[in-house]
């Protein structure tokens, strides 16, 4: 069962001040709630985000299913978004996309990695078409001006890092 941390509770206790409307904090409090619950939005996140919050699950949910920020299941430790629209796309974010899903174990967009690290979405415009191809890794700054080499590099140095190497 979710429950939000101490300072989670506090935080979104805090958001509720900040605008006239509850439902004004829905997206900054998913947010929190995603980060806690390991980078997902479950039904239980929701149902709990209702209860503090005081709104209905409903109205949770419609925020949560509708912006793609909201993962509605389970990520690896690296949420690898790779920005396939049409300037990315046609400078290689598909092709470095397959080559990175390949180095970590990955048949499939959407499928975490045999090791739980890595999970990969293609994305729509991530709003940085002068340094296509571009990714960003969970809600870490942007990794742009990308080739499949320096991709498929990026995979190994994260889970040497995960290693601890």
């Amino acid at each position: 069962m979710f429950k939000l941390s101490e300072d989670g509770l506090k935080y979104v206790k805090n958001e509720l001040t900040r605008y006239e409307t509850k439902q004004s904090a829905i997206i900054r409090c998913l947010y929190r709630a995603q980060d806690e619950n390991g980078g997902w939005v479950s039904p239980e996140v929701i149902q709990h985000l209702s209860e503090v919050m005081e709104i209905p699950a409903a109205q949770i949910e419609e925020v949560a299913t509708f912006y793609t920020m909201f993962n509605k299941q389970k990520v690896g430790r690296y949420h690898v978004q790779v920005c396939c629209t049409l300037t990315c796309g046609m400078l290689g974010g598909r092709e470095l996309t397959d080559a990175m899903m390949k180095e970590a174990g990955c048949k499939k967009t959407g499928e975490t990695s045999p090791d739980g690290l890595f999970t990969f979405s293609k994305v729509e415009c991530l709003g940085s078409c002068d340094t296509a191809p571009m990714l960003q890794i969970n809600r870490d700054p942007y990794i742009e001006s990308l080739s499949t080499e320096k991709a498929v590099q990026l995979v190994r140095d994260l889970r040497a890092k995960a290693k601890g190497h």
